[in-house]
């Protein structure tokens, strides 16, 4: 006959940390027995062995450090931006086989994108790209970071919508999580509010594309705020007139 090993009851009298969490403190400079004493572990003699600052990283002795032996090159753009493309042909082949599903209410974002496998990365924000335009079918509604002529034009052609909105890198997360209670970031850069105010870019803070999308369900109150805020820099003359 098996006998049966019961568990033993967790309560507050036999709760204890888990073997190997935690460790005794170090002490040091206690005596020769404990190993740490004398010169509590920083040897006998040397700059190491005193207190105050120490030597400072990439610090070779005077001789010129390595970081200054090789030519430095270019630069790096602080604002440059690289964008996960997705292609026509692509999100046609996602929506034939199930994996992509696009609405008014449900419409096409990074996190769908990201977790039906379409993109392994959201980068920066999802650009929608025209390729494979003659293989696509189905009117999708689509919000991503940028889309290119050739993809608004195939999209639209099918009754399908595209908004471009603008993501920073911790608004791109909160969408990528599903997280609607807070509040996303709006663009501070002229550049960044120029393109998004234009029609042509379907810029989700310009009239016209606001117009066209009329009312729905993915369209939010705050996009004609900021369209009405931010879109001051029309009446201002900010761009110059092209000769």
């Amino acid at each position: 006959m098996s006998t049966r090993v019961r568990a033993a009851r967790i309560t507050l009298a036999n709760l204890q940390p888990s073997p190997g969490s935690q460790h005794h403190q170090k002490r040091v400079g206690r005596g020769q027995g404990s190993g740490y004493g004398g010169t509590a572990g920083r040897g006998a003699n040397g700059q190491k062995s005193r207190s105050g600052a120490g030597i400072k990283p990439g610090f070779e002795g005077g001789q010129t450090p390595i970081t200054k032996l090789f030519p430095k090159r270019g630069f790096v753009n602080q604002n440059d931006k690289t964008w996960a493309p997705v292609n026509l042909n692509r999100l046609q082949h996602w929506i034939d086989q199930g994996r992509l599903e696009s609405s008014p209410e449900n419409p096409i974002t990074a996190r769908s994108l990201l977790r039906s496998g379409c993109v392994h990365n959201v980068h920066d924000g999802i650009k929608i790209l025209g390729d494979g335009a003659e293989e696509f079918k189905t009117p999708i509604y689509v919000v991503a970071s940028r889309a290119s002529k050739s993809a608004i034009d195939a999209i639209e052609k099918l009754g399908g919508k595209v908004v471009c909105k603008f993501y920073n890198s911790l608004a791109l997360r909160d969408c990528v999580e599903g997280r609607s209670d807070r509040i996303s970031a709006a663009p501070t850069r002229r550049e960044d509010i120029i393109w998004y105010g234009k029609h042509r870019n379907r810029g989700f803070m310009s009239p016209a594309t606001l117009k066209s999308l009329g009312d729905l369900p993915f369209v939010e109150k705050r996009w004609e705020l900021l369209a009405s805020q931010l879109g001051v820099w029309k009446k201002q003359g900010i761009l110059m007139p092209k000769k």
